[in-house]
């Protein structure tokens, strides 16, 4: 695999203790950022680092009935969290995959919109880059969410992406 290996248990479990806070959902409305991204009803979606879900049940509901959030994490941790709580939360439009950003496993030109939400400083950009470009639809968006200029300058260099705006935290780059 292209990325490092995941944080451990511990690691994780403190982690969803700031994501699982009902604060967090105040300072930082996941619904927000996800319609920021471009992320509508009936899409086809790639959450890459799901972590325990604060993006997946949320854009779940947006994408509805018509649409899939195909949500990868390294962790399996993560993936067992995740999928009890689309079990809990009765939602059965995404699927949840122990996978790497830079080998997804998904067809070519099946998503919609691919984001990067909190992880783009920890993944080989370099790798994870080209798959989504792979996987993504011609026109298709890529979303990060980061602190940092250097995810920015990492997607919009490769000539894959074209930027077009920013909305908030939320970088979105266009497939050529």
């Amino acid at each position: 695999m292209a990325e490092k290996s995941h944080m451990n248990d511990i690691s994780f479990r403190l982690m969803t203790l700031i994501h699982d806070n009902p604060l967090r959902r105040v300072l930082d409305n996941p619904m927000n950022t996800l319609q920021a991204a471009g992320i509508r009803p009936s899409q086809q979606v790639l959450e890459v680092g799901c972590g325990p879900g604060f993006f997946t049940i949320p854009a779940a509901r947006i994408v509805g009935d018509g649409g899939c959030v195909h949500a990868i994490d390294l962790h399996p941790l993560a993936v067992r969290m995740v999928k009890e709580k689309l079990r809990k939360a009765g939602l059965t439009n995404v699927k949840v995959a122990i996978a790497d950003a830079a080998e997804t496993g998904l067809p070519d030109k099946n998503i919609d919109v691919a984001f990067l939400f909190g992880v783009a400083h920890s993944l080989p950009l370099d790798a994870v880059i080209p798959e989504l470009y792979r996987v993504l639809k011609h026109g298709g968006i890529l979303a990060v969410q980061t602190f940092s200029g250097r995810s920015l300058e990492k997607v919009a260099n490769g000539g894959l992406f074209t930027f077009t705006g920013k909305e908030g935290r939320v970088l979105k780059f266009q497939r050529k």
